[in-house]
């Protein structure tokens, strides 16, 4: 009997069972998901159309300062209705010239107490020079003057007298709140003219690289496309770094260019 307890004690402990194969679940190799890759060409097609703007828009800013908030705002009123007399005879409309935000800010004035005359650096402020430290009364404050600032954004119906407009509105007081935007008549039209000619170029040199490799061009698989407005900096960019857009570039700068880039892979068929 003590036998028996000593070796449920000390006695080495049975051996637990053993797990078997089956109890563990193994995906087979030959159902592994793998994602095929489908055989094509992927080419990038460019286009570039230029059209001659017709009309441009400026955004700008005017601010007026006066003792009182009612009396700068006033003031701004005032400018606006100076800028669109001036521009009237340019072709530029009541209705051209809107509002798109305005605010008026208040300056203050901290009121400083007189130092005393120059008697040495010892009697600078009874309490030395931790006279504003922290925890010293900080002197009063009173209002000052208030900033009227509006802006407006200008529209140009014609676009060859873009540069006397913007010089009178500098002369008016009014800032440029950045550069010239230059507009098309049908803006979504030559959108859609830049964005078919560069889909056709891709399946161009789509084409041309499948007969190179004994192949036949199937239908697209992905496309991707991006277009770029500007008044001819793309053209001077291709003229300064024609490495990086390639051959081919314009001959004329200043006309309004969409630039259009689509991506494209086709399929072999």
């Amino acid at each position: 009997m003590s036998a028996k307890r000593r070796e449920r004690a000390g006695g080495i402990p049975p051996a637990r069972p053993s797990v078997e194969l089956e109890d563990i679940n193994v995906m087979p190799p030959n159902k592994l998901q793998t994602q095929t890759q489908t055989e094509g060409v992927t080419v990038i097609g460019e286009a570039v159309r230029r059209i001659t703007p017709e009309s441009a828009e400026f955004l700008i800013e005017l601010a007026s300062t006066a003792p009182a908030a009612a009396q700068a705002l006033r003031d701004n009123h005032a400018k606006i209705a100076q800028l669109t007399q001036s521009l009237s005879p340019l072709g530029v409309q009541p209705a051209d010239v809107q509002i798109i935000s305005s605010k008026v800010q208040s300056l203050y004035t901290p009121v400083m107490q007189s130092l005393p005359g120059y008697l040495g650096l010892q009697q600078i402020g009874q309490g030395g020079l931790s006279q504003y430290g922290p925890g010293a009364a900080q002197p009063e404050v009173q209002f000052g003057s208030f900033v009227a600032t509006v802006a407006l954004r200008v529209n140009v119906r014609d676009a060859g007298r873009a540069g006397e407009i913007a010089d009178i509105m500098a002369r008016a007081g009014a800032n440029l709140a950045g550069g010239m935007r230059f507009r098309a008549a049908d803006e979504p039209i030559a959108r859609r003219t830049a964005l078919e000619a560069a889909a056709k170029d891709a399946r161009l040199k789509a084409e041309t690289l499948a007969t190179a490799s004994g192949r036949q061009v199937g239908d697209p698989v992905a496309i991707t496309e991006d277009i770029v407005v500007t008044n001819g900096t793309y053209s001077a960019w291709r003229t300064m770094i024609p490495l990086a857009f390639g051959a081919g570039a314009p001959e004329f700068i200043g006309e309004l260019e969409y630039y259009a880039r689509v991506s494209a892979t086709f399929r072999f068929a």
